[in-house]
């Protein structure tokens, strides 16, 4: 078998592997939603919780995968995470922008939860002991699961990994509301020229647009997704 002919295939099975992932996880994701909206059906306001939940899910869901834990684990934590601040604000208990940012309070309760899944597997050892430990997503094997794991003489590591994917989580949830406010073909555009990093002349090309529609896409789009971005930085301010 040639090279080009081995890449294709390493291509097609990565991609396969991809939407594998992807499909197993928005099983993961609708069944959480289902049973988190569940336990919320008596409370007022259900659009602004599910908003919440869809801009922060992932965000909870990532950084607790790279803490160590398991798939369902991680989606535990973003459903305990989401009840703990919906309890929270039906107490009267909101989050007080004078108090500190809301990026810091929203990381101190995920740690909080994040540290009750290592609890729990601490009180099952036999679990521990036949897998040997946890890998998290960035593929370093764990084989201790103490919250302690995650601080070192450097500094917070969860804090580090919560930073990184913050901003990460922002874009992501900006360029997917705004997906929904522009037409296709400008949201293709601007995905080729600005995310995919093309040059505008292949853009222009294997799109079938104008250099006038490239340059236009990248302003508007641009524009939106900076203001999406900034309307999400200013919800808790």
């Amino acid at each position: 078998m040639s090279r080009s002919h081995q890449t294709d295939d390493s291509a097609d099975e990565s991609t396969e592997s991809r939407r594998h992932d992807d499909a197993k996880l928005k099983q993961v994701y609708d069944r959480t939603r289902m049973s988190l909206i569940e336990r919320l059906s008596d409370w007022e306001d259900q659009r602004t919780w599910n908003e919440f939940y869809e801009t922060y899910w992932r965000l909870i869901y990532s950084v607790s995968l790279k803490a160590g834990l398991g798939a369902d684990e991680a989606m535990d934590v973003v459903q305990e995470t989401i009840l703990t601040i919906a309890k929270q604000w039906q107490k009267g208990q909101q989050y007080d922008p004078s108090k500190g940012a809301f990026k810091t309070w929203l990381l101190n309760i995920t740690r909080w939860r994040i540290a009750d899944q290592f609890r729990k597997k601490q009180r099952n050892p036999a679990a521990m002991n036949q897998s040997g430990g946890t890998r998290g997503a960035d593929g370093d094997f764990r084989s201790t699961a103490t919250i302690e794991r995650l601080e070192d003489d450097e500094g917070d590591v969860l804090e580090r990994l919560w930073n990184i994917e913050w901003k990460s989580n922002l874009s992501r949830v900006a360029l997917e509301r705004v997906k929904n406010k522009v037409s296709p073909k400008q949201y293709q555009i601007f995905d080729a020229y600005v995310l995919k990093d093309w040059d505008a002349t292949r853009v222009r090309k294997q799109l079938g647009v104008s250099m006038a529609q490239v340059y236009l896409a990248k302003h508007r789009v641009g524009g939106l997704v900076k203001k999406e971005i900034d309307a999400l930085l200013g919800q808790f301010e």
